[in-house]
């Protein structure tokens, strides 16, 4: 008897996930931003919001959650009910680094289901305009000189600019004091005011000041050049090989998220991301578009697990972590 109820009610259950899966979403989904208002997360999220509502039949709103690396906004997320309505949106530093630099209260792997990869945008050195420096081989210079360590913005320890930051020292020895901000949106508006030295940012935040001359661009972190910043060479060419980071972002929910959920979810940000005048804003923000074959949400999983294999130890023989 004891048993045929058990049956019943596992029966019932799966009914009742599965009815769930079919009609969603019936109510606006959330992509939790971990980063402010005005940076490149934010406004990848909000171009992919816009369009994904398109194929879901309701809105997308993006809520920006900051503080502490991004970490607060992912904890947000995990917290939330694993029913798709919530949406965590990040990247490399809050979904691969944070694990070796914060005592997270949460798993990064085993309480997260991966969705999909997103756009990639390798980093770009770049300065305010008073340092002296036209090259990147100067700047170095300059920052070796330098009495003391110059500032470096970051969007807080264990972000990509952090770590970005953290890979350039440990490869040309200079030394550098970092200022950290809710997200490099905040921080450029510093750099562009002159009140930091530095930023090795993500290239679709400063293009377009790069672009309107507020601010230097000396490489980018990649072995090719960025097709909407021609002019800006690689770190390769600007005589500092091997320099390479390219800074990757994705969309994860709570695990436990109903599979049929997940792919509503991964086909409306496939969707989203094969739309002409989606891939012309990516673009033109220097983004690059993930390859087909890397577009399941396995991908996605596989992919983070293999850059938390390489990035940990480099953050941990750094010392990099924060209490």
């Amino acid at each position: 008897m004891q048993k045929t109820v058990l049956a019943a009610v596992a029966a019932l259950f799966a009914w009742g996930s599965t009815a769930l899966a079919e009609e969603f979403p019936t109510r606006p989904v959330t992509i939790i931003v971990p980063f402010a208002a005005g940076g490149p997360s934010d406004a990848m999220a909000r171009i992919l919001a816009e369009r994904m509502k398109v194929t879901l039949g309701q809105p997308v709103l993006v809520e920006n959650v900051t503080g502490a690396g991004g970490s607060i906004g992912v904890g947000r997320a995990i917290q939330s009910p694993p029913d798709g309505y919530t949406i965590s949106f990040g990247h490399l530093g809050t979904h691969v680094c944070n694990g070796a630099v914060y005592k997270l209260k949460y798993d990064l792997v085993a309480d997260l289901e991966p969705v999909v990869l997103l756009p990639s945008n390798p980093m770009v050195v770049v300065s305010k305009n008073d340092i002296p420096a036209k090259s990147l081989k100067e700047l170095l210079d300059w920052m070796k000189a330098k009495p003391s360590p110059p500032t470096a913005g970051t969007a807080g320890a264990g972000s990509g600019s952090h770590i970005a930051g953290v890979y350039l020292a440990s490869i040309t020895g200079v030394k550098l004091q970092y200022v950290p901000y809710r997200g490099t949106g905040p921080a450029l508006n510093d750099l562009i005011a002159g009140q930091i030295d530095v930023i090795v940012d993500q290239t679709s935040n400063s293009i377009n000041q790069i672009r309107a001359g507020t601010i230097r661009a000396y490489a980018v972190t990649d072995a090719k050049r960025v097709a909407s910043a021609p002019d800006i060479p690689t770190t390769d060419e600007a005589g500092l090989k091997g320099f390479h980071m390219t800074l990757w972002s994705g969309m994860w929910v709570p695990k436990g998220t109903p599979k049929d959920i997940v792919a509503k979810l991964n086909a409306a940000a496939v969707d989203a991301m094969k739309d002409p005048a989606v891939k012309k804003q990516m673009e033109n923000l220097g983004l690059e578009m993930p390859p087909q074959d890397k577009l399941a949400p396995d991908a996605l999983g596989a992919w983070q697990k293999a850059e938390i294999a390489k990035w940990w130890p480099i953050i941990k023989a750094a010392d990099v972590k924060v209490d």
